[in-house]
């Protein structure tokens, strides 16, 4: 059956939430048969499959093209699209527009926004029109050129800041929030503090749920941050495949007899 913003929002402080990360069908139907309540078709395609240094770069077109072939592969995870810098935020009706082509177009159930001040207003007029919102506060990549990768919400004055506008999502229609890489302490006090589940990535274990790229987690990416935990070894396992494939070409092995059909009457006909 599939899960919906309100299975995720009755999960908080009852029973951990996960979600992954998948930007394409394979993925999707991988991470949905192993029964992970959401998929995020993050804009994090940027790093791990378009060869982007950051996210920046990804496109409205990009995400829902990815967005899609997720929705068409799942049949039981909420799906979630994250919409991309400078899609959102600036102009009101612009913002809606894009986040509603990824329900409409897309497939998605749900778009996740890199939040702050500006995004408050836009939450709640999402929520209006139906449009489900999950926030997203702490380490926000779009912001990369002023905040870097480093770890937000370490200063009283940010930790408090950041508990604010925590509030103020949920207040204007979040149904849950990301918090990623903030101190588990501050993690634990916002998640404490409001009714809507909050989903951390670098934020301790007190969240209501827990998300990670997918790529780091299975063991693809060459280089994960410090909080991740990398549960396979997908990489080598691609390499080795690759490497005896190259092998078995050049060697003559493949294709082999068993591989390859001969249609007998076809035999001399030049």
């Amino acid at each position: 059956m599939r899960t919906t913003v309100r299975d995720v929002r009755e999960k908080a402080g009852d029973e951990p939430i996960t979600m992954l990360t998948a930007y394409d069908a394979v993925t999707a139907e991988i991470v949905d048969e192993q029964g992970v309540d959401v998929i995020l078709v993050g804009d994090s395609i940027g790093n791990t499959k378009l060869g982007h240094e950051s996210t920046l770069p990804v496109t409205v077109d990009e995400m829902a093209s990815a967005t899609a072939a997720v929705s068409r592969a799942t049949e039981d995870a909420l799906v979630v699209a994250d919409m991309p810098f400078l899609s959102y935020g600036h102009d009101a009706k612009e913002s809606i527009e894009n986040a509603g082509r990824m329900l409409k177009e897309a497939g998605a159930h749900a778009v996740k926004l890199e939040s702050g001040p500006h995004t408050v207003e836009l939450t709640e007029r999402m929520s209006q029109l139906g449009i489900p919102v999950m926030a997203h506060l702490g380490l926000t990549p779009q912001r990369v050129n002023q905040l870097g990768y480093a770890r937000q919400g370490t200063t009283a004055e940010a930790a408090a800041e950041m508990l604010d506008l925590a509030v103020a999502h949920e207040e204007a229609g979040a149904f849950s929030l990301v918090l990623e890489h903030v101190p588990a302490n501050v993690a634990r006090e916002v998640t404490e503090t409001v009714t809507m589940p909050t989903i951390g990535i670098g934020a301790g274990p007190d969240c209501d749920g827990q998300v990670l790229v997918v790529d780091d987690a299975v063991g693809l990416s060459t280089w994960t941050p410090s909080f991740v935990q990398e549960f396979g070894d997908v990489r080598s396992e691609m390499a080795d495949a690759v490497d005896a494939y190259r092998e078995a070409v050049e060697s003559g092995e493949f294709p082999a007899e068993e591989h390859s059909h001969v249609e007998d009457d076809l035999d001399g006909i030049y």
